[in-house]
């Protein structure tokens, strides 16, 4: 087999969070060294990270973190381990669970675009089709409004929360869903990227993004991975701030269910998929 990786690729909005993110994992790895975990090194992956479906699959993934939707509808929750969810402290989580915030540039706002309903005919941004935070909440929240299968004039996908966010603020797009953890970590960074930016809407509450392993690893592995990343985040209490990180949770796979049941329910009332 192939030398062991890691890589967290989900919440690095600025260059100090992907430092910090990745201090924190190379923490959690070390913790897992020293208490027998049977892997003496790991390589940490560097950004890009590259197809990340692929990177998800590896048979050699030490540890990473993936999005709900992919995890649980997209098949992914039977060829990994689900090793921890983290807790973070934003507006908009509770524990383990998050949602997104549904916001609208300026000029939409300006037009009426105060409620969810009143997006109907704008311009929309979205991160990904295999996203649960800004195309399936979205599109969950937005299916009792559709006619015909529609709800927006449009929809680019912009490969990122932040991208979007960026389409927002600037006018080139109308609205977005965005991961309410990553509008957390964006307003302490970069607080001039929200000006202007509203919030209209939050979508219903789900798991959060999950950390995952390869099967290839043991149960015994499997735990000993949870305890190295409680170990890592007690470690930094200043990283954790930073980071907003409150600690993991140790959820069930089964407790993913509410995002399959989200794109269910979009589908149940015609709309299967975000236009």
């Amino acid at each position: 087999m192939s030398p062991w990786i890691a890589a967290l690729p989900m919440y690095n909005v600025t260059p100090r969070h992907a430092q910090s993110w990745r201090a924190l994992l190379r923490d959690a790895l070390d913790v897992f060294a020293r208490t027998g975990g049977g892997v003496a090194d790991a390589t940490i992956l560097d950004e890009p990270f590259g197809d990340l479906t692929v990177l998800w699959r590896r048979d050699n993934l030490l540890l990473s973190q993936t999005c709900g939707f992919p995890y649980r509808v997209l098949g992914l929750a039977d060829t990994v381990h689900l090793i921890a969810t983290p807790m973070f402290e934003a507006e908009g989580c509770e524990g383990p669970r998050y949602c997104s915030a549904i916001v609208v540039s300026a000029t939409a706002w300006a037009r009426g675009a105060a409620s969810l309903a009143a997006c109907r005919g704008l311009h929309a941004a979205c991160n990904g089709e295999d996203s649960h935070s800004g195309m399936n909440a979205l599109r969950h929240a937005v299916a009792p409004h559709a006619s015909e299968g529609r709800f927006f004039a449009s929809v680019a996908w912009t490969g990122s929360h932040l991208a979007s966010l960026r389409a927002v603020s600037g006018g080139q797009a109308d609205v977005a869903a965005i991961d309410c953890v990553t509008l957390a970590l964006l307003r302490d960074a970069s607080p001039d990227l929200l000006a202007g930016v509203k919030v209209v809407d939050m979508t219903a509450s789900a798991p959060g993004l999950p950390f995952i392993a390869s099967r290839t690893l043991d149960e015994r592995q499997a735990a000993l991975l949870r305890n190295a990343l409680d170990a890592a985040h007690a470690a930094d209490p200043e990283r954790a701030r930073f980071l907003r990180l409150r600690g993991f949770a140790r959820l069930a796979r089964d407790d993913y269910d509410t995002i399959e049941a989200m794109a269910n329910t979009a589908t149940s009332f015609g709309y299967p998929r975000l236009n």
